[in-house]
Protein backbone atom coordinates (compact mmCIF):
# COMPACT_ATOMS: atom_id res chain seq x y z
CA UNK A 1 0.00 0.00 0.00
CA UNK A 2 1.45 3.41 -0.68
CA UNK A 3 1.88 6.07 2.06
CA UNK A 4 -1.56 7.92 3.01
CA UNK A 5 -1.91 11.41 1.67
CA UNK A 6 -1.33 13.86 3.95
CA UNK A 7 -4.00 15.49 5.47
CA UNK A 8 -2.54 19.28 6.75
CA UNK A 9 -0.36 21.55 4.83
CA UNK A 10 2.78 23.10 6.58
CA UNK A 11 1.85 26.68 5.50
CA UNK A 12 4.49 28.94 6.80
CA UNK A 13 6.95 27.24 4.82
CA UNK A 14 5.11 27.35 1.44
CA UNK A 15 4.45 31.01 2.38
CA UNK A 16 7.99 32.09 3.40
CA UNK A 17 9.32 30.51 -0.23
CA UNK A 18 6.25 32.10 -1.65
CA UNK A 19 7.59 34.86 -1.24
CA UNK A 20 10.46 34.87 -2.96
CA UNK A 21 8.33 34.79 -6.57
CA UNK A 22 8.66 38.64 -6.72
CA UNK A 23 12.14 38.47 -7.66
CA UNK A 24 11.61 35.23 -9.83
CA UNK A 25 13.07 35.07 -13.06
CA UNK A 26 11.13 33.24 -15.89
CA UNK A 27 10.88 32.40 -19.72
CA UNK A 28 7.58 32.94 -21.35
CA UNK A 29 6.94 31.53 -24.59
CA UNK A 30 6.69 33.78 -26.92
CA UNK A 31 9.36 36.30 -25.51
CA UNK A 32 9.38 38.32 -22.55
CA UNK A 33 6.43 39.51 -20.75
CA UNK A 34 5.75 41.10 -17.59
CA UNK A 35 4.89 38.18 -15.08
CA UNK A 36 2.87 38.67 -11.50
CA UNK A 37 5.20 37.71 -8.77
CA UNK A 38 2.82 38.33 -6.50
CA UNK A 39 -0.27 38.64 -7.56
CA UNK A 40 -3.53 40.00 -5.62
CA UNK A 41 -6.03 36.89 -5.72
CA UNK A 42 -9.89 37.73 -4.92
CA UNK A 43 -9.93 34.22 -3.83
CA UNK A 44 -8.48 30.83 -3.13
CA UNK A 45 -6.90 30.71 -6.43
CA UNK A 46 -6.26 26.94 -5.95
CA UNK A 47 -10.28 26.04 -5.55
CA UNK A 48 -9.43 23.23 -8.72
CA UNK A 49 -7.32 21.37 -6.62
CA UNK A 50 -4.07 19.28 -8.32
CA UNK A 51 -3.18 16.42 -10.31
CA UNK A 52 -0.59 14.23 -11.46
CA UNK A 53 -0.53 12.32 -14.83
CA UNK A 54 1.59 10.56 -17.51
CA UNK A 55 3.84 8.95 -14.73
CA UNK A 56 7.25 7.94 -16.06
CA UNK A 57 10.27 6.16 -14.48
CA UNK A 58 11.80 9.37 -14.06
CA UNK A 59 8.95 11.56 -13.50
CA UNK A 60 5.29 13.04 -14.15
CA UNK A 61 3.42 16.08 -14.58
CA UNK A 62 2.17 17.89 -11.96
CA UNK A 63 -0.97 20.15 -13.21
CA UNK A 64 -2.62 23.12 -11.37
CA UNK A 65 -4.60 25.55 -12.19
CA UNK A 66 -5.29 29.18 -10.89
CA UNK A 67 -9.35 30.24 -10.41
CA UNK A 68 -10.33 32.02 -7.30
CA UNK A 69 -13.62 32.61 -9.32
CA UNK A 70 -13.71 29.03 -11.22
CA UNK A 71 -17.47 29.72 -12.96
CA UNK A 72 -16.80 33.11 -13.65
CA UNK A 73 -18.76 34.50 -16.70
CA UNK A 74 -15.86 35.24 -18.55
CA UNK A 75 -14.54 32.21 -18.47
CA UNK A 76 -11.29 33.38 -17.15
CA UNK A 77 -11.65 31.77 -13.53
CA UNK A 78 -11.48 35.63 -12.18
CA UNK A 79 -7.81 35.86 -12.95
CA UNK A 80 -6.52 38.82 -14.58
CA UNK A 81 -5.03 38.95 -18.17
CA UNK A 82 -1.45 38.29 -17.18
CA UNK A 83 1.08 36.07 -16.68
CA UNK A 84 1.31 34.67 -12.56
CA UNK A 85 4.46 33.24 -11.09
CA UNK A 86 4.05 29.35 -9.49
CA UNK A 87 6.23 27.90 -7.60
CA UNK A 88 6.08 24.07 -7.72
CA UNK A 89 8.51 21.62 -5.49
CA UNK A 90 8.25 17.81 -5.68
CA UNK A 91 9.67 16.21 -2.04
CA UNK A 92 10.31 12.62 -1.40
CA UNK A 93 8.09 12.70 2.01
CA UNK A 94 4.90 14.57 3.02
CA UNK A 95 6.24 16.58 4.82
CA UNK A 96 8.22 18.29 1.78
CA UNK A 97 11.38 17.72 4.43
CA UNK A 98 13.20 15.93 1.75
CA UNK A 99 12.58 18.57 -1.35
CA UNK A 100 14.31 16.96 -4.49
CA UNK A 101 13.08 19.42 -7.31
CA UNK A 102 11.66 22.83 -7.28
CA UNK A 103 11.53 25.63 -10.10
CA UNK A 104 9.03 28.05 -11.05
CA UNK A 105 6.53 28.12 -13.92
CA UNK A 106 4.41 31.14 -15.48
CA UNK A 107 0.67 30.73 -15.56
CA UNK A 108 -0.72 32.57 -18.95
CA UNK A 109 -3.64 33.89 -19.45
CA UNK A 110 -3.80 32.32 -23.18
CA UNK A 111 -3.98 29.21 -21.47
CA UNK A 112 -6.39 29.04 -18.66
CA UNK A 113 -3.55 30.06 -15.87
CA UNK A 114 -2.94 26.37 -15.87
CA UNK A 115 0.28 24.99 -14.95
CA UNK A 116 2.08 21.56 -16.65
CA UNK A 117 5.23 21.31 -15.01
CA UNK A 118 6.95 18.14 -16.38
CA UNK A 119 8.89 16.97 -13.81
CA UNK A 120 12.27 14.36 -14.58
CA UNK A 121 15.31 13.38 -13.00
CA UNK A 122 13.46 11.05 -10.43
CA UNK A 123 13.91 7.80 -8.64
CA UNK A 124 11.73 4.98 -10.70
CA UNK A 125 8.63 3.04 -9.23
CA UNK A 126 8.18 4.90 -5.98
CA UNK A 127 5.91 7.85 -4.29
CA UNK A 128 6.56 11.68 -4.03
CA UNK A 129 4.70 14.58 -3.48
CA UNK A 130 4.16 17.79 -4.71
CA UNK A 131 2.41 21.05 -4.06
CA UNK A 132 2.14 24.81 -5.41
CA UNK A 133 2.48 28.23 -4.19
CA UNK A 134 1.18 31.39 -5.68
CA UNK A 135 0.40 35.44 -4.56
CA UNK A 136 0.83 34.16 -0.70
CA UNK A 137 -1.31 31.24 -1.17
CA UNK A 138 0.06 27.43 -1.16
CA UNK A 139 -2.09 24.49 -2.54
CA UNK A 140 -3.15 21.71 -1.54
CA UNK A 141 -0.54 18.66 -1.51
CA UNK A 142 -0.68 15.96 -4.03
CA UNK A 143 1.02 12.72 -4.37
CA UNK A 144 2.00 11.19 -7.52
CA UNK A 145 3.92 8.41 -8.56
CA UNK A 146 7.01 7.35 -10.79
CA UNK A 147 6.52 3.77 -12.64
CA UNK A 148 9.03 1.04 -12.48
CA UNK A 149 11.45 1.17 -15.25
CA UNK A 150 10.27 -0.67 -18.62
CA UNK A 151 10.68 -4.54 -18.33
CA UNK A 152 12.79 -4.54 -14.67
CA UNK A 153 10.67 -7.20 -12.98
CA UNK A 154 7.36 -6.29 -10.88
CA UNK A 155 5.19 -8.74 -9.11
CA UNK A 156 1.68 -6.45 -8.76
CA UNK A 157 0.20 -3.82 -10.75
CA UNK A 158 -3.13 -1.82 -9.05
CA UNK A 159 -5.20 0.83 -11.01
CA UNK A 160 -8.92 1.67 -11.48
CA UNK A 161 -10.60 2.46 -14.53
CA UNK A 162 -13.59 4.38 -15.05
CA UNK A 163 -15.52 6.93 -17.68
CA UNK A 164 -18.77 8.87 -18.35
CA UNK A 165 -19.38 11.23 -15.33
CA UNK A 166 -22.26 13.76 -15.46
CA UNK A 167 -22.09 16.17 -13.48
CA UNK A 168 -25.94 16.83 -13.33
CA UNK A 169 -26.63 13.29 -12.56
CA UNK A 170 -25.33 12.35 -9.72
CA UNK A 171 -22.18 12.54 -7.06
CA UNK A 172 -19.03 11.36 -8.45
CA UNK A 173 -18.74 8.82 -5.15
CA UNK A 174 -16.75 6.48 -7.41
CA UNK A 175 -13.54 8.37 -6.25
CA UNK A 176 -14.44 7.98 -3.06
CA UNK A 177 -14.11 4.41 -2.96
CA UNK A 178 -11.13 4.37 -5.36
CA UNK A 179 -9.19 6.18 -2.59
CA UNK A 180 -9.19 2.90 -0.28
CA UNK A 181 -8.51 0.95 -2.84
CA UNK A 182 -4.17 1.29 -2.19
CA UNK A 183 -4.02 2.27 -6.88
CA UNK A 184 -0.85 2.83 -8.61
CA UNK A 185 -2.90 4.85 -10.75
CA UNK A 186 -6.45 5.55 -12.38
CA UNK A 187 -7.13 5.27 -16.50
CA UNK A 188 -10.02 7.78 -17.35
CA UNK A 189 -11.70 6.06 -20.52
CA UNK A 190 -13.80 9.34 -22.03
CA UNK A 191 -16.63 11.33 -21.00
CA UNK A 192 -14.71 13.23 -18.25
CA UNK A 193 -17.23 16.44 -18.88
CA UNK A 194 -20.26 16.21 -20.85
CA UNK A 195 -21.70 18.82 -23.11
CA UNK A 196 -25.25 18.60 -22.72
CA UNK A 197 -27.76 18.25 -19.95
CA UNK A 198 -30.47 15.49 -20.44
CA UNK A 199 -31.90 13.05 -17.82
CA UNK A 200 -32.39 12.68 -13.95
CA UNK A 201 -31.29 16.20 -12.41
CA UNK A 202 -29.50 15.73 -9.38
CA UNK A 203 -27.13 18.46 -9.43
CA UNK A 204 -26.18 21.47 -11.20
CA UNK A 205 -25.28 21.59 -15.28
CA UNK A 206 -24.47 24.54 -17.28
CA UNK A 207 -25.26 25.32 -21.36
CA UNK A 208 -23.96 23.46 -24.10
CA UNK A 209 -20.77 25.18 -24.18
CA UNK A 210 -19.77 26.62 -27.84
CA UNK A 211 -16.62 28.93 -27.46
CA UNK A 212 -13.23 28.35 -25.31
CA UNK A 213 -14.86 29.89 -21.93
CA UNK A 214 -18.18 27.59 -22.34
CA UNK A 215 -15.72 24.86 -22.34
CA UNK A 216 -13.56 26.09 -19.55
CA UNK A 217 -16.51 26.40 -17.27
CA UNK A 218 -17.57 22.88 -18.05
CA UNK A 219 -14.30 21.63 -16.75
CA UNK A 220 -14.26 23.72 -13.59
CA UNK A 221 -17.65 22.57 -12.48
CA UNK A 222 -16.99 18.95 -12.76
CA UNK A 223 -13.12 19.59 -11.23
CA UNK A 224 -14.86 21.17 -8.08
CA UNK A 225 -16.23 17.64 -6.93
CA UNK A 226 -14.35 17.13 -3.92
CA UNK A 227 -14.36 13.23 -4.74
CA UNK A 228 -12.92 13.74 -8.23
CA UNK A 229 -10.42 16.46 -6.77
CA UNK A 230 -9.57 14.15 -4.18
CA UNK A 231 -8.36 11.20 -6.21
CA UNK A 232 -6.55 13.36 -8.57
CA UNK A 233 -4.69 14.78 -5.14
CA UNK A 234 -4.61 11.02 -4.40
CA UNK A 235 -3.00 9.10 -7.46
CA UNK A 236 -1.67 9.94 -11.12
CA UNK A 237 -4.00 9.84 -14.09
CA UNK A 238 -4.13 8.58 -17.80
CA UNK A 239 -6.16 10.02 -19.55
CA UNK A 240 -7.98 9.80 -23.00
CA UNK A 241 -11.54 11.23 -24.56
CA UNK A 242 -14.45 9.95 -26.23
CA UNK A 243 -17.02 11.94 -27.42
CA UNK A 244 -19.13 14.32 -24.60
CA UNK A 245 -15.92 16.57 -24.50
CA UNK A 246 -16.34 17.99 -27.42
CA UNK A 247 -19.98 16.96 -28.73
CA UNK A 248 -22.41 13.79 -28.71
CA UNK A 249 -21.12 11.48 -31.53
CA UNK A 250 -18.90 13.69 -33.08
CA UNK A 251 -16.85 11.76 -35.34
CA UNK A 252 -13.47 13.76 -36.92
CA UNK A 253 -14.77 16.90 -38.24
CA UNK A 254 -18.15 15.56 -38.57
CA UNK A 255 -20.94 17.44 -35.77
CA UNK A 256 -23.76 15.10 -34.91
CA UNK A 257 -25.81 18.59 -35.89
CA UNK A 258 -24.59 18.87 -39.46
CA UNK A 259 -22.88 22.13 -38.20
CA UNK A 260 -20.25 23.38 -41.21
CA UNK A 261 -17.31 21.56 -41.12
CA UNK A 262 -15.00 24.76 -40.51
CA UNK A 263 -17.79 26.12 -37.66
CA UNK A 264 -17.71 22.53 -35.87
CA UNK A 265 -13.75 22.65 -36.19
CA UNK A 266 -13.59 25.70 -34.61
CA UNK A 267 -15.69 24.11 -31.81
CA UNK A 268 -13.57 20.96 -31.74
CA UNK A 269 -10.49 23.40 -31.05
CA UNK A 270 -12.34 25.20 -27.74
CA UNK A 271 -13.00 22.27 -26.52
CA UNK A 272 -9.83 20.88 -27.09
CA UNK A 273 -8.07 23.24 -26.12
CA UNK A 274 -9.73 23.36 -22.74
CA UNK A 275 -9.20 19.79 -21.88
CA UNK A 276 -5.62 20.05 -22.28
CA UNK A 277 -5.72 23.06 -20.05
CA UNK A 278 -7.58 20.64 -17.69
CA UNK A 279 -5.57 18.01 -17.96
CA UNK A 280 -2.43 16.70 -16.32
CA UNK A 281 -0.42 16.08 -19.74
CA UNK A 282 2.79 16.61 -21.47
CA UNK A 283 3.33 19.42 -24.32
CA UNK A 284 3.45 16.65 -26.71
CA UNK A 285 -0.04 16.55 -26.37
CA UNK A 286 -0.77 20.38 -26.61
CA UNK A 287 -3.20 21.15 -29.22
CA UNK A 288 -2.71 23.02 -32.63
CA UNK A 289 -6.26 24.49 -33.39
CA UNK A 290 -8.24 21.64 -34.02
CA UNK A 291 -5.83 19.07 -33.51
CA UNK A 292 -4.31 17.28 -30.31
CA UNK A 293 -1.97 14.19 -30.38
CA UNK A 294 -3.76 11.98 -27.54
CA UNK A 295 -2.73 8.39 -27.96
CA UNK A 296 0.23 7.20 -26.64
CA UNK A 297 1.61 3.70 -24.72
CA UNK A 298 3.29 3.40 -21.50
CA UNK A 299 4.51 0.87 -19.65
CA UNK A 300 4.97 -0.74 -15.81
CA UNK A 301 7.94 -2.13 -15.89
CA UNK A 302 7.28 -6.34 -17.55
CA UNK A 303 3.90 -6.44 -15.93
CA UNK A 304 1.84 -4.47 -18.67
CA UNK A 305 2.25 -2.52 -21.39
CA UNK A 306 -0.76 0.38 -21.74
CA UNK A 307 -1.28 1.48 -25.99
CA UNK A 308 -4.10 4.40 -25.37
CA UNK A 309 -5.96 5.15 -28.08
CA UNK A 310 -8.45 8.28 -29.49
CA UNK A 311 -11.36 6.89 -30.71
CA UNK A 312 -12.87 10.06 -31.81
CA UNK A 313 -10.64 12.24 -33.97
CA UNK A 314 -9.08 10.56 -36.93
CA UNK A 315 -12.59 8.33 -37.22
CA UNK A 316 -14.67 8.09 -40.67
CA UNK A 317 -17.99 9.09 -40.28
CA UNK A 318 -20.57 6.92 -38.83
CA UNK A 319 -22.04 4.59 -41.29
CA UNK A 320 -25.96 4.11 -42.96
CA UNK A 321 -26.85 8.15 -41.67
CA UNK A 322 -30.34 9.17 -43.08
CA UNK A 323 -30.91 12.82 -43.55
CA UNK A 324 -31.50 14.68 -39.98
CA UNK A 325 -30.46 11.80 -37.86
CA UNK A 326 -26.55 12.32 -38.20
CA UNK A 327 -24.28 10.69 -35.36
CA UNK A 328 -24.99 7.40 -34.00
CA UNK A 329 -28.02 4.86 -34.89
CA UNK A 330 -29.01 0.93 -35.72
CA UNK A 331 -27.45 0.59 -39.34
CA UNK A 332 -29.30 -2.69 -40.72
CA UNK A 333 -27.95 -5.45 -42.10
CA UNK A 334 -28.96 -3.81 -45.61
CA UNK A 335 -25.85 -1.00 -45.08
CA UNK A 336 -22.64 -1.92 -47.64
CA UNK A 337 -21.68 0.90 -46.21
CA UNK A 338 -21.17 -0.17 -42.89
CA UNK A 339 -18.60 -3.16 -43.81
CA UNK A 340 -16.44 -0.97 -46.80
CA UNK A 341 -13.00 -2.00 -46.17
CA UNK A 342 -11.91 1.22 -46.20
CA UNK A 343 -13.53 2.63 -42.97
CA UNK A 344 -11.34 3.56 -40.12
CA UNK A 345 -12.01 3.93 -36.36
CA UNK A 346 -8.28 5.48 -35.74
CA UNK A 347 -7.10 6.76 -38.62
CA UNK A 348 -4.35 5.49 -40.68
CA UNK A 349 -1.72 6.84 -38.82
CA UNK A 350 -2.91 5.63 -35.31
CA UNK A 351 -3.63 2.55 -36.54
CA UNK A 352 0.02 1.49 -37.93
CA UNK A 353 1.51 3.10 -33.99
CA UNK A 354 -1.06 0.80 -32.14
CA UNK A 355 -0.31 -2.74 -34.11
CA UNK A 356 3.21 -1.59 -34.07
CA UNK A 357 3.23 -1.11 -30.32
CA UNK A 358 1.11 -3.84 -29.62
CA UNK A 359 3.50 -5.86 -31.11
CA UNK A 360 6.68 -4.88 -29.81
CA UNK A 361 4.86 -4.97 -26.03
CA UNK A 362 7.39 -7.63 -24.57
CA UNK A 363 5.28 -7.15 -20.85
CA UNK A 364 3.40 -9.85 -19.60
CA UNK A 365 -0.27 -8.15 -20.18
CA UNK A 366 -0.64 -5.77 -23.16
CA UNK A 367 -3.84 -2.98 -22.50
CA UNK A 368 -5.66 -1.71 -24.90
CA UNK A 369 -7.23 1.24 -23.14
CA UNK A 370 -9.85 2.81 -25.86
CA UNK A 371 -13.56 4.44 -25.40
CA UNK A 372 -16.04 1.63 -26.10
CA UNK A 373 -17.15 -1.53 -26.47
CA UNK A 374 -15.26 -3.47 -28.94
CA UNK A 375 -16.89 -6.67 -29.53
CA UNK A 376 -19.77 -6.90 -31.69
CA UNK A 377 -23.48 -6.54 -30.85
CA UNK A 378 -25.88 -8.02 -32.38
CA UNK A 379 -29.27 -6.06 -31.82
CA UNK A 380 -32.20 -6.40 -33.31
CA UNK A 381 -33.55 -3.93 -36.00
CA UNK A 382 -37.22 -1.54 -35.07
CA UNK A 383 -38.42 -3.40 -38.07
CA UNK A 384 -36.87 -6.81 -37.52
CA UNK A 385 -33.60 -8.23 -38.41
CA UNK A 386 -30.21 -7.86 -37.54
CA UNK A 387 -29.02 -4.29 -36.86
CA UNK A 388 -25.56 -3.20 -35.42
CA UNK A 389 -25.20 0.55 -33.54
CA UNK A 390 -23.06 2.70 -35.91
CA UNK A 391 -21.13 4.71 -33.45
CA UNK A 392 -19.05 2.12 -32.08
CA UNK A 393 -16.73 -0.39 -33.25
CA UNK A 394 -20.18 -2.24 -35.01
CA UNK A 395 -19.72 1.15 -37.17
CA UNK A 396 -16.30 0.28 -38.00
CA UNK A 397 -16.35 -3.46 -38.24
CA UNK A 398 -12.93 -3.62 -41.09
CA UNK A 399 -11.12 -1.35 -38.61
CA UNK A 400 -11.75 -3.85 -35.54
CA UNK A 401 -10.88 -7.16 -37.78
CA UNK A 402 -7.63 -5.57 -39.22
CA UNK A 403 -7.03 -5.15 -34.94
CA UNK A 404 -8.30 -8.45 -33.92
CA UNK A 405 -6.58 -9.95 -37.11
CA UNK A 406 -3.80 -8.58 -36.60
CA UNK A 407 -3.41 -9.79 -32.28
CA UNK A 408 -4.52 -13.30 -33.60
CA UNK A 409 -1.83 -13.69 -36.61
CA UNK A 410 0.92 -12.56 -34.72
CA UNK A 411 -0.36 -15.19 -31.98
CA UNK A 412 -0.03 -11.99 -29.29
CA UNK A 413 -0.80 -13.40 -25.53
CA UNK A 414 -2.66 -11.83 -23.16
CA UNK A 415 -3.98 -8.91 -24.70
CA UNK A 416 -6.77 -7.01 -22.78
CA UNK A 417 -9.22 -4.38 -23.73
CA UNK A 418 -10.93 -1.84 -21.33
CA UNK A 419 -13.48 0.60 -22.26
CA UNK A 420 -16.33 2.86 -21.37
CA UNK A 421 -18.94 4.65 -22.94
CA UNK A 422 -21.78 1.96 -22.99
CA UNK A 423 -22.85 3.05 -18.95
CA UNK A 424 -22.90 -0.89 -18.04
CA UNK A 425 -20.41 -3.73 -17.11
CA UNK A 426 -18.98 -6.19 -19.71
CA UNK A 427 -16.96 -9.03 -19.68
CA UNK A 428 -16.85 -10.60 -23.74
CA UNK A 429 -14.59 -12.65 -25.64
CA UNK A 430 -12.95 -10.33 -28.58
CA UNK A 431 -13.06 -13.35 -31.48
CA UNK A 432 -10.86 -13.70 -34.67
CA UNK A 433 -14.78 -14.19 -36.47
CA UNK A 434 -17.59 -13.02 -34.17
CA UNK A 435 -20.00 -14.87 -36.25
CA UNK A 436 -18.40 -18.05 -36.02
CA UNK A 437 -18.86 -18.47 -32.11
CA UNK A 438 -16.30 -22.12 -32.78
CA UNK A 439 -13.24 -19.37 -33.69
CA UNK A 440 -10.54 -18.58 -31.60
CA UNK A 441 -10.66 -16.10 -28.76
CA UNK A 442 -7.37 -13.69 -29.41
CA UNK A 443 -8.30 -11.28 -26.50
CA UNK A 444 -10.35 -9.83 -23.77
CA UNK A 445 -12.53 -7.87 -22.91
CA UNK A 446 -13.80 -5.23 -19.72
CA UNK A 447 -16.02 -2.51 -20.08
CA UNK A 448 -16.94 -0.52 -17.03
CA UNK A 449 -19.95 1.16 -16.15
CA UNK A 450 -20.11 5.21 -15.73
CA UNK A 451 -19.41 7.11 -12.74
CA UNK A 452 -23.38 8.84 -12.74
CA UNK A 453 -24.08 8.56 -16.52
CA UNK A 454 -28.09 7.32 -16.86
CA UNK A 455 -28.08 3.45 -17.61
CA UNK A 456 -28.54 2.19 -21.24
CA UNK A 457 -31.58 0.51 -22.46
CA UNK A 458 -30.42 -2.48 -20.08
CA UNK A 459 -33.96 -4.61 -21.65
CA UNK A 460 -33.07 -3.84 -25.27
CA UNK A 461 -29.39 -4.95 -24.59
CA UNK A 462 -30.63 -8.51 -22.19
CA UNK A 463 -32.75 -8.96 -25.58
CA UNK A 464 -30.05 -9.26 -27.73
CA UNK A 465 -27.68 -10.92 -25.45
CA UNK A 466 -29.19 -14.54 -27.24
CA UNK A 467 -27.00 -13.46 -30.30
CA UNK A 468 -24.10 -12.94 -28.96
CA UNK A 469 -22.59 -15.79 -26.94
CA UNK A 470 -19.29 -14.10 -26.92
CA UNK A 471 -20.78 -12.07 -24.35
CA UNK A 472 -19.98 -13.22 -20.75
CA UNK A 473 -21.29 -10.85 -18.78
CA UNK A 474 -23.36 -8.04 -18.68
CA UNK A 475 -24.85 -5.58 -16.47
CA UNK A 476 -26.73 -2.20 -17.29
CA UNK A 477 -28.34 -1.14 -13.92
CA UNK A 478 -24.95 -0.03 -12.21
CA UNK A 479 -23.04 2.81 -11.79
CA UNK A 480 -19.31 2.50 -10.08
CA UNK A 481 -15.82 1.54 -12.16
CA UNK A 482 -13.65 -1.25 -12.65
CA UNK A 483 -10.71 -2.33 -10.22
CA UNK A 484 -7.51 -4.33 -11.66
CA UNK A 485 -4.96 -6.32 -9.84
CA UNK A 486 -2.22 -7.86 -12.13
CA UNK A 487 0.28 -9.80 -11.72
CA UNK A 488 2.97 -12.22 -13.65
CA UNK A 489 0.23 -14.87 -13.59
CA UNK A 490 -3.27 -13.57 -13.44
CA UNK A 491 -5.45 -10.74 -14.18
CA UNK A 492 -8.53 -9.49 -11.94
CA UNK A 493 -10.91 -7.11 -12.60
CA UNK A 494 -13.43 -6.40 -9.53
CA UNK A 495 -16.96 -4.72 -10.98
CA UNK A 496 -17.18 -2.33 -8.55
CA UNK A 497 -21.12 -0.54 -7.60
CA UNK A 498 -22.13 2.43 -5.54
CA UNK A 499 -24.92 2.34 -3.82
CA UNK A 500 -26.33 5.47 -5.12
CA UNK A 501 -25.48 8.49 -6.91
CA UNK A 502 -27.84 10.85 -5.62
CA UNK A 503 -25.85 11.26 -2.15
CA UNK A 504 -22.46 12.26 -2.10
CA UNK A 505 -21.47 9.88 1.08
CA UNK A 506 -22.92 6.31 -0.75
CA UNK A 507 -20.43 3.25 -0.41
CA UNK A 508 -19.53 0.90 -2.58
CA UNK A 509 -19.49 -3.07 -3.12
CA UNK A 510 -17.83 -5.58 -5.76
CA UNK A 511 -20.49 -6.41 -7.65
CA UNK A 512 -18.19 -9.63 -9.02
CA UNK A 513 -15.13 -10.56 -10.18
CA UNK A 514 -13.31 -11.80 -12.82
CA UNK A 515 -10.07 -13.11 -13.78
CA UNK A 516 -7.65 -13.99 -16.81
CA UNK A 517 -4.89 -16.57 -16.78
CA UNK A 518 -1.54 -15.83 -18.16
CA UNK A 519 -1.47 -17.74 -21.65
CA UNK A 520 -5.15 -18.33 -21.77
CA UNK A 521 -7.49 -15.84 -23.95
CA UNK A 522 -10.99 -15.27 -22.02
CA UNK A 523 -12.28 -14.48 -18.62
CA UNK A 524 -13.70 -16.97 -16.30
CA UNK A 525 -15.53 -15.65 -12.38
CA UNK A 526 -13.52 -15.38 -10.11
Amino acid sequence: MPAPLPTALDRRRVLREAALLAAASLVVPGGSRRVLGQPKFGDYPFKLGVASGDPLADGFVAWTRLAPDPLDEGGDGGMPAEAVAVRWEVARDPAFFHVVRRGTAAALPERGHAVHVEVGGLEPDRWYWYRFAAGGEASPIGRARTFPVLGSPKERLRFAFASCQHHGQGYFNAYAAMLEDGLDFVLHLGDYIYESDWGARVRPHLPEPVTLDDYRRHHALYKLDRDLQAAHAAYPFLVTWDDHEVENDYANGQSENGDPVDDFLRRRAAAYQAYYENMPLRRTARPVGPDMRLFTSTGFGDLAHFVLLDNRQHRSDQPCGVPGALGGRLAPADCAERTAEERTMLGAEQERWALRHLGGAQAAWKVLAQQQLMAQLRQKAPGGGAAWWSDGWDGYPAARRRLLGFIGQRRLRDVVAVGGDIHSFWVTDLKADFDDPSSATVATEFVGTSVTSASPPVEAIAAALPDNPHVRFFEGRERGYARVEATPALWRTDFRAVRTVARPDAQARTLNSWVVERGQAGAKPA
